[in-house]
């Protein structure tokens, strides 16, 4: 495994990162726990939720699921880089959402129960509050950084300018503010090279690439439509994606046969190897997708890939 710091701080995570999405919904509870092992086993420190996720089922399912996996023992806390995220809604109630300073707090408290734990390495604000100030967010999060729940604060689908503005009132308050930022950013999603990216950069934030291969897209769709495997690409974004891009698609599938590679790999390998970008967040559903993202590492995509799908947005 491949490490790197987390934006401008000295904490270092894993180039891949685990997300818990899947596991114990689109997994029995016995393959997400063999999923979990073997990310530790292959060096993967980082492991991505969000109290929200695993609603399939109820939210906070994917957090009690990660308790229940800590609480097995054998250091698997100690060795992990636990990032959570806040704002989505957890009820109906109006202050069950949104980064007000109550809810902040309230839904760390819940998470840390949920999770088995005493304290979260990064709380990531899922999206932009428009009603909460900096304010008021700063002062939620420091208090939870000063109490120890909460070592670090990440974005999750913010704007660059909304990267800017927190930085810019955390320098006031000096504080630390965002080390990182989690944002789609695949072959065929690339909007946040415009502003995004360039807005984390200049403030020394991570840029942690999630959905990777746009929903199962980039992970051999058509191969997959074609003889009756195809699971995650029938739904979602894939399927929202498919008629726009069937041609690339094809192409770049095409491309990935000729080079004798795997779609799904290659596809990470350029996420993983564009400027900027300190890690990619992916959601395997068996131990062979989770070693193939592994394999991505050391693996070049070929330089054809800009040419099939141009500035993608």
């Amino acid at each position: 495994m491949r490490y790197a710091r987390l934006g401008r701080s000295a904490l270092q995570v894993s180039r891949i990162i685990l997300g818990t999405l899947n596991l114990g919904v689109r997994t029995t509870s016995e393959e997400g726990v063999a999923i979990l092992d073997a990310a530790l086993d292959c060096g993967i420190n980082t492991i991505d939720t969000a109290n929200d996720y695993g609603w399939q089922r109820h939210k906070g399912f994917s957090e009690e699921f990660l308790g229940d996996w800590f609480a097995l023992g054998g250091g698997r806390r100690e060795k992990v880089v636990l990032a959570t995220k806040v704002c989505n809604p957890m009820s109906d109630w109006p202050n069950d959402a949104g980064l007000s300073a109550r809810n902040i707090i309230g839904s760390c408290e819940q998470s840390l129960r949920r999770l088995k734990t005493d304290w979260i390495d990064l709380y990531q604000m899922h999206r932009v509050d428009p009603h909460a100030s900096w304010d008021e967010i700063w002062q939620a999060m420091d208090i939870l950084v000063r109490q120890g729940k909460v070592r670090y604060v990440g974005s999750s689908n913010f704007a660059g300018w909304n990267i800017a503005a927190a930085q810019e009132r955390a320098r006031q308050y000096g504080g630390l503010g965002l080390v990182s930022e989690q944002c789609v950013y695949n072959l065929v999603s690339r909007d946040v090279e415009a502003e995004v990216l360039p807005a984390a950069g200049a403030y020394g934030v991570s840029i942690l690439a999630w959905s990777p291969l746009h929903g199962g897209l980039l992970g051999g769709a058509l191969r997959k439509l074609a003889d009756g495997s195809a699971a995650k690409t029938a739904q979602g974004r894939a399927k929202e994606a498919l008629p726009r891009w069937r041609e690339q698609v094809e192409a770049f599938e095409n491309t990935c046969a000729s080079a004798g590679v795997d779609p799904a790999e290659t596809a990470l390998a350029w996420v993983l190897n564009r400027p900027g970008v300190t890690s990619a967040v992916i959601g395997p559903r068996t131990v062979d997708h989770l070693h193939g993202a592994v394999r991505a590492l050391d693996l070049q995509a070929p330089t054809e890939l800009e040419k099939l799908f141009g500035e993608a947005g």
